[in-house]
């Protein structure tokens, strides 16, 4: 029986980081499934699911632990499954002058309304000419198939007009791995 675990990690960026890693995983037997990982601001960091022979698990979480001795902050969940009906998967594209609590904002209309992002990415930029602060932010949303999108949108409409910035809502198809 396979178990499956949610694996999240930090360390300082070097060469190496993802082979000690994936070594930990491979060498007790598991199966590297899904996974975000990226550099930023010196540091690596990624999110990744795993599938284990069950039998194995305690070995995977003991060689995770080791790599606490070379500066990795690993932490280790059971993976859990999740229920519910189909979803719309939605793109929020936002673009403004950076200021406090945009993220804020637009976090909590979602969180109102019950809705989970699933993906979100953001960035801060110069303005070409100005050098002023471009903030921008992409996320990925699943609604339910019955959600009032019109009445999402224009949520989402008034919240951009109060932070002066541009939110664009499209509907997309599933992300492919």
């Amino acid at each position: 029986m396979q178990q499956h675990l949610v694996i999240s990690l930090i360390s300082d960026d070097k060469p190496g980081v993802v082979e000690k890693l994936s070594a930990a995983v491979a060498e007790n037997g598991g199966n590297w499934e899904d996974s975000r990982m990226a550099h930023f601001a010196g540091k690596f960091a990624g999110i990744l699911r795993v599938s284990v022979p069950a039998d194995a698990c305690q070995g995977l979480r003991e060689a995770l632990e080791a790599l606490a001795d070379e500066g990795y902050r690993i932490q280790v969940e059971e993976s859990l499954a999740v229920a519910g009906g189909p979803l719309q998967i939605l793109k929020l594209k936002l673009v403004g002058n950076d200021r406090p609590g945009i993220v804020r904002e637009i976090s909590r209309a979602l969180a109102a309304r019950q809705i989970n992002m699933e993906q979100l990415e953001t960035g801060c930029s110069s303005v070409p000419g100005s050098g002023e602060p471009l903030f921008t932010a992409e996320c990925t949303i699943g609604v339910a198939e019955d959600m009032d999108l019109d009445g999402l949108r224009d949520e989402l409409d008034e919240i951009a007009d109060e932070l002066g910035v541009e939110i664009d809502c499209e509907e997309t198809s599933p992300p492919q791995l």
